[in-house]
């Protein structure tokens, strides 16, 4: 049975923990506004840009001089995953979700006679996949949203996955980041960026006359200058940095989310025990009283 100085020492640890998780759930609902109103402003830049591009790619994806970015390889046996993580933890399962479909997608594409490279952004991802797949993580890259996330980091992570496409390093490259819906629910979201993946139900091609240029779903006509060839060279890397931003953007405020309800949670946990710590003092308090008025009566009949 602990002692009445055992307990209070417990109480006393409790509360301070208690006080560290309520200012971190402040601090991260603080973050969450302004990192949900930036990745909801990106979104409907990044999502048409997509559609735009998928329109001005539809009628060039099959030629043979389409650029790299839209083509591909022509192969499909490396694949590279960039896996967005934190820094910091203490964000509930933002970080586990991810580890767990990377594990999962890796084991798939293992299977499949596939090799697998994995770029880490941030240092918990690759504390969590460093043990089983220590040979496919090429690099980690830390402090990437600190303190939040700069298109120009996105920039030099897009430069740097462009230049290993060159080199030949692999085939096809996908984004694995947390998709924010709300502060309660995060949702894994993996986004093939190399080779440009294209939406089928938004483009239809001219099958009578390329010069005419690319027709819509919608059934209009557009006619680009310069040529297609030319806009996607110059329109493919930037999306590519868009794409990495937005991701970054999306993953950074799911874990201004996570942490604010894992602190929430920790919070009340913490309330929870103080109470059930405070009923036991108490009751031990009581006890002790009651153990030293025994004997004190027992001590006066005796005499």
């Amino acid at each position: 049975m602990p002692s009445l100085k055992d307990l209070r020492v417990r109480i006393t640890s409790v509360k301070s923990t208690q006080r560290i998780t309520s200012a971190m759930k402040m601090v991260a609902a603080a973050k969450l506004r302004r990192a949900q109103e930036l990745a909801e402003a990106a979104r409907p830049y990044a999502e048409r840009m997509e559609r735009m591009l998928g329109s001005v790619a539809a009628s060039v994806a099959d030629a043979a001089n389409a650029p790299p970015l839209l083509a591909g390889t022509g192969k499909d046996d490396v694949h590279l995953l960039v896996v967005m993580t934190t820094d910091r933890g203490l964000c509930g399962g933002f970080n586990t979700n991810i580890a767990r479909w990377t594990r999962q997608q890796v084991r798939a594409l293992v299977a499949e006679g596939k090799q697998v490279k994995l770029l880490i952004v941030g240092r918990k991802g690759q504390g969590m996949l460093r043990m089983e797949f220590r040979d496919r993580i090429i690099d980690t890259i830390e402090d990437a949203a600190k303190p939040a996330p700069a298109f120009d980091t996105a920039a030099d992570i897009a430069a740097r996955i462009t230049t290993m496409f060159d080199d030949g390093e692999f085939d096809i490259c996908t984004v694995v980041y947390n998709r924010f819906e709300s502060a309660l629910t995060q949702v894994v979201t993996p986004q093939q960026l190399i080779p440009f993946a294209q939406e089928a139900d938004d483009t239809e091609s001219d099958d009578g006359d390329e010069s005419e240029g690319a027709v819509t779903a919608s059934g209009a006509t557009y006619e680009y200058e310069p040529e297609e060839n030319a806009i996607l060279a110059e329109l493919l890397p930037r999306n590519l940095s868009i794409q990495v931003f937005r991701a970054m953007l999306e993953s950074f405020a799911s874990e201004q989310g996570a942490r604010m309800a894992a602190m929430d949670n920790a919070t009340r946990n913490a309330g929870e025990l103080i109470d059930q710590l405070t009923i036991n003092y108490n009751r031990t308090r009581q006890a002790f009283i009651t153990k030293e008025l025994i004997e004190i009566i027992s001590g006066a009949e005796a005499l």
